[in-house]
């Protein structure tokens, strides 16, 4: 069963940045995509960031410019580098792989924006 494991979590103010990490159990190298979800007050869980097998990375439109997703395979672990934050992205992130052995989510995070 592979495990991700969120950290990186926080409480900031508006336009403040913060980083996200999510490590895995297996090599990364071998899901078909890594992505953030997130689900916010009222609102269905949504993916934000998706980066592929082959290194192809898209954004919602509600936070492309402001997040950045990247992989590091040598050490299992998808980031999501959140800047200039706004109340709306307050919500409950989460880590989320697609592989060959199945679709793993992990834990979800808490990031709270302040105005």
């Amino acid at each position: 069963q592979v495990q991700l494991v969120e950290s990186g979590g926080d409480s900031v103010q508006a336009g403040g940045s913060l980083r996200l990490s999510c490590i895995a159990s297996e090599d990364t190298a071998l899901f078909y995509s890594m992505s953030w979800f997130r689900q916010t007050s009222g609102k269905e869980r949504e993916a934000i960031a998706v980066s592929t097998i082959r290194g192809h990375t898209t954004y919602a439109h509600s936070v492309k410019g402001r997040f950045t997703i990247y992989k590091n395979n040598t050490e299992n672990k998808v980031v999501l580098e959140m800047k200039a934050l706004k109340p709306e992205d307050t919500g409950v992130y989460y880590c989320n792989g697609a592989g060959p052995s199945g679709d793993f989510w992990g834990q979800g995070i808490q990031v709270t924006v302040s105005p």
